[in-house]
């Protein structure tokens, strides 16, 4: 019980008296008396995210109220406490005593049988807002399961805790389209999940398509950060401990697939760093800081990098950080691509959507010019996005 009342305590400084400023799709759903499971076998995809605007688990809540049956949780198990990259075991969930089916182990994706009994599929996950983070991947294979199944599929949705306005950086290439990046977007997107599966149902992005239902947000507007909501923030995963570790994991998220390239992940600043061999700490944070990014600071960091402060509501390009990061990593350290050969280069190739970078940064290419070069397909998807808008 332990657990559960220290996240009750973490939302009890958010939550006023009226409750949060924004209604999450749960609690939407709630005020709806739950009419749309009604009658029905229900699964729900989840983790300890999967919360109402008071904090209480979705799963809790909708055993109480409707006839939950099975639940699948991601990468980073039922808890969020597995390393990234783990794989995460089939359980027990002491909460429902139902069985939780790993989606992050022998497969991705769940199976007929794992469907079996199930009349409809629910999704409640807290994404970052970032293409590369697999709770989005895991919805995708979702869809693709309901709609072979023939069962409804139901988002339950969450806020971006980048907000909605903010669109930016390299677009995805087909061929490396991946579990770490499994939709055709900029690598900032700027959508919620809602719309992500709206987008993805009609695009064929997953495909067979499904029987989407998206149940929508009360009082979420697309320039609201996640402080703005006033909702309390349940760490999805290990290294993203603060609602403003979103904003830190897409400034440097990439180069931490790189051997050799430290961003302070396992420590208490994820995220927050970029050091390598090679780099001269003032040098480098003088050089960072002559970009003159508004809300984007620097500071030495030890004798071989910078430490980032980051205001989340920065009109910063904060994706090109990685670029000018790697572009300076790559001055002192030219061996960094070679070092990272193999399954290091090539999860940099599908975080970034593209292996076009490692050209442009060996044959000198500015790192504006390469973030320059992101405008026009961002231009594309903004277009291309408004159709499935929610909010």
């Amino acid at each position: 019980m332990l657990p559960d009342l220290l996240l009750v305590l973490a939302f009890s400084s958010f939550a006023l008296a009226d409750g949060p400023r924004v209604q999450l799709g749960i609690d939407v759903l709630a005020g709806q008396q739950f009419q749309l499971l009604r009658g029905k076998r229900v699964g729900l995809v989840t983790n300890q995210t999967g919360v109402d605007g008071r904090g209480t688990r979705t799963r809790v809540v909708l055993k109480r109220h409707v006839d939950l049956v099975a639940l699948y949780t991601p990468e980073h198990g039922l808890d969020g406490t597995e390393l990234a990259g783990k794989y995460v075991a089939t359980r027990r969930d002491p909460l429902t005593g139902l069985l939780a089916h790993s989606l992050y182990g022998p497969t991705r994706k769940p199976t007929p049988a794992m469907l079996k009994g199930v009349d409809v599929l629910v999704f409640d996950l807290q994404d970052i807002g970032c293409r590369c983070y697999t709770y989005i991947s895991t919805m995708i294979k979702c869809m693709e399961a309901a709609g072979e199944a023939r069962i409804p599929f139901v988002v339950l949705d969450r806020p971006n805790p980048l907000g909605g306005l903010r669109v930016e950086g390299p677009p995805m290439e087909a061929r490396w389209i991946s579990f770490i990046g499994q939709v055709p977007t900029p690598y900032v997107p700027g959508l919620t999940a809602g719309e992500i599966a709206r987008m993805a149902n009609a695009l064929g992005w997953a495909s067979p398509r499904c029987d989407l239902r998206v149940v929508r947000m009360k009082g979420w507007r697309r320039d609201m950060v996640w402080d703005d909501t006033e909702l309390g923030w349940v760490k999805p995963s290990p290294n993203i401990p603060r609602a403003d570790t979103p904003a830190y994991y897409v400034a440097t998220g990439m180069l931490g697939e790189l051997k050799g390239i430290e961003g302070g992940c396992g420590g208490p600043t994820p995220f927050e760093i970029i050091a390598a061999k090679g780099l001269e700490s003032r040098s480098f944070t003088a050089k960072m800081s002559s970009l003159g990014l508004p809300g984007v600071r620097f500071s030495p960091y030890e004798r071989m990098g910078a430490r980032l402060t980051i205001d989340p509501r920065t009109p910063a390009n904060l994706t090109g950080l990685n670029i000018h990061g790697l572009a300076a990593v790559y001055r002192g350290a030219p061996n960094v691509f070679k070092r990272s050969r193999g399954s290091h280069l090539e999860l940099f190739f599908k975080a970034y959507g593209s292996a076009s970078i490692r050209r442009q940064i060996e044959r000198g290419v500015p790192a504006h010019r390469i973030i320059d070069g992101w405008t026009p397909s961002v231009a594309r998807f903004r277009v291309a996005r408004q159709p499935f808008l929610l909010y």
